[in-house]
């Protein structure tokens, strides 16, 4: 073989691995998107029950064809809070047997070196999605054709890849090169550096499934590159989590404590049997004598073997795991900063459809924070006790650290490739339901001026005014509940209900005006009460329109 035919050789290697990452990337974009209400459901259910954990997060992965991207998603999750340090390490262990169903795969379109018709057949599927694709007039059809257009492309680039694997198998020097490879740590490490190097350990289990296949390495060298791979794959979930809380921290050391730790018990228990038996029976015998001449077969079975085995084995340590990482990893220092995301993560960007129903969740908790500095405010100005006041602030600090940083969440969102055209169209209407609720943080903040007002000029008002104040306050508060039970469930049969409310505050507004007008004229309220009160009294009738508004912006995007 000349120079130019192993440059040749070379090129179609790398080609077929940049085919097969691609394809990877389409398949888990597009089955994300088509499957993105199942994912939430699932991950939604994610319990105490570590079997649970487990399954929910072997399942997850599967959907989503990465287990880098569930621990991505996992930190993301650990990160804002929603689930605990246990039930993240129950996800990471079920993502590593998730992502083992890859390798069957690839064993599949493998299997006798490649060339017999069923990889022609799924060859075939690229052009079969496409033309799904040209003609689907709806999205989940037309991610149901990228689907079936990227599994047909992870089969050319196998293929591809199997080729030149098969040209350097005819290559004596090469094999011969690479057969003098049998140290175990250098197999590991360069699995390792390589996974960690490209962020896919599919890809690297992928290259060393095809070289086992061609023969150009032996079932032994392609064990130690694998467990290599699931070492690397831990570099993925410690970038994401470098910048997070010490609980995200912690949640990459669990998993690569556990992926870390499963390979050095297999490779010493390795060496023990190799030791007892005079090198007569070892890991990769056991593959090779349980599936005969189907070297792909072994490889990928192994994988799928070692995954299970170790979860099984670490599973009733959790608990421990997880102490283990807390001890290992400090706490935050200095108190919790209020000024922050409570659902959502920069992380969960790897996983829009779920992204998107936490930005739901982290809005409406930002109208339980503006709803509750609402009844502060009132509780301010009828009562003249600032006990609360700092909480206040607080509060309108971080309806303004929302507004701002929560936006810029949405509009990167919003930009991902993968993202639903019915998600889509929910983000677009956010951004005004944002600023509805930040102007109602806004003003309340202008009833706490008013309150502050009366307060350095030794003024209160009547009982007549304070009976009126808390009548509208009770619409208002009446108004958030029917409004929320709209956001949340999507369905229309309470705006009826939230209508009426509104006329209610309009009119009660216009009567508060009038009233104020006669208890000026009897002298029973100065004029500088009276100023505070019409301002208080308009600013009150605002709020109600916001939260009219919010039902409106949802209406638009349902019809």
């Amino acid at each position: 073989m000349n120079s130019i035919e192993i440059i040749t050789h070379i090129m179609e290697l790398v080609a077929g691995v940049g085919v097969y990452m691609i394809a990877c990337s389409m398949i888990s974009t597009n089955l994300e998107a088509v499957s993105s209400d199942r994912l939430k459901k699932l991950l939604s259910k994610v319990s105490k029950n570590k079997l649970v954990g487990v399954a929910i997060g072997a399942l997850a992965t599967i959907i989503i064809q990465s287990s880098g991207a569930t621990t991505v998603m996992t930190i993301g999750f650990v990160n804002a809070g929603i689930i605990s340090l246990s039930q993240a390490a129950t996800l990471i262990f079920g993502g590593e047997i998730g992502t083992t169903i890859t390798g069957q795969i690839v064993a599949l379109g493998l299997f006798n070196g490649g060339i017999i018709d069923i990889t022609i057949l799924f060859s075939a599927m690229a052009g079969i999605g496409v033309f799904i694709n040209m003609f689907a007039k709806k999205d989940n059809t037309r991610y149901i054709g990228d689907i079936i257009s990227g599994f047909g492309l992870l089969f050319i680039g196998l293929s591809m890849m199997s080729d030149s694997m098969n040209s350097f198998a005819m290559m004596p020097e090469l094999k011969m090169f690479l057969s003098r490879i049998d140290n175990i740590l250098i197999l590991v490490i360069a699995g390792a550096l390589i996974t960690a190097a490209i962020h896919s350990s599919s890809a690297m289990t992928s290259i060393a499934i095809t070289m086992v296949a061609a023969r150009l390495i032996s079932l032994e060298q392609g064990i130690y590159i694998t467990l290599g791979a699931n070492i690397g794959t831990c570099f993925t979930g410690a970038l994401a989590a470098m910048s997070s809380s010490a609980n995200a921290k912690r949640t990459s050391l669990i998993q690569l404590i556990f992926n870390a730790g499963g390979v050095v018990l297999l490779l010493v228990s390795d060496v023990v049997i190799k030791l007892v038996t005079n090198n007569t029976f070892s890991y990769g015998i056991m593959f090779e004598r349980m599936f005969p001449d189907t070297p792909q077969i072994q490889l990928a079975m192994f994988h799928t073997f070692f995954n299970i085995a170790s979860v099984l084995i670490v599973l009733p340590l959790s608990d421990q795991l997880v102490k283990l990482s807390q001890r290992l990893v400090a706490d935050d220092k200095g108190s919790e900063e209020t000024e922050r995301f409570h659902f959502v993560d920069e992380h969960m960007l790897s996983t829009p459809s779920i992204a998107v129903s936490q930005v739901k969740k982290e809005i409406i908790n930002m109208a339980k924070i503006a709803n509750d500095n609402f009844n502060i405010a009132i509780d301010i100005i009828t009562s003249q006790d600032y006990k609360y006041l700092e909480n206040f602030r607080s509060n309108e600090r971080e309806l303004n650290f929302l507004n701002q940083n929560l936006v810029d969440f949405i509009v990167r969102l919003s930009g991902m490739s993968n993202i639903s055209q019915k998600d889509y169209l929910y983000l677009s209407s956010t951004y005004r339901s944002i600023s509805d609720f930040e102007r109602i943080g806004d003003y309340s903040e202008n009833i706490v001026e008013y309150a502050e007002n009366l307060k350095q000029q030794k003024e209160t008002f009547s009982k007549e005014a304070l009976s009126e104040i808390e009548q509208i306050r009770g619409f208002i508060n009446d108004l958030y509940k029917v409004t929320i039970e709209i956001y949340e469930s999507g369905k229309r049969s309470g705006f009826k209900k939230a209508k009426k409310i509104e006329e209610n505050i309009d009119e009660l507004s216009k009567q508060m005006s009038e009233n104020h007008i006669q208890r000026l004229n009897k002298g029973i309220c100065s004029a500088l009460v009276g100023a505070q009160y019409l301002k208080l009294s308009s600013d009150v009738e605002r709020i109600g329109d916001h939260l009219i508004n919010i039902n409106d912006h949802n209406y638009e995007i349902s019809h």
